[in-house]
């Protein structure tokens, strides 16, 4: 991850976390339905981890949670 982007997944991270929360799914339901370890989602969501996610993933996340994908990316530029 290039150190530019780090706030963009760390933004990304937290409104998966939001847009799961608002599902009311929990990190290990959302790990089951995307094939991935509870690990891996509480590495994405967490805001103090570095970590990158592939398009793939977040489209199956986006579709998982029934939410259009732009969502996620749509960060305010300060």
């Amino acid at each position: 991850m290039k150190a530019i982007h780090k706030t963009k997944y760390t933004q990304l991270g937290l409104k998966i976390s939001y847009y799961r929360k608002l599902k009311g799914m929990t990190q290990e339901q959302l790990a089951e339905k995307l094939d991935k370890n509870l690990a891996f989602i509480g590495s994405v969501e967490a805001p103090n981890i570095d970590r990158t996610i592939s398009l793939d993933t977040l489209f199956d996340i986006a579709d998982i949670l029934g939410v259009p994908p732009n969502k996620f990316l749509d960060f305010d530029e300060k």
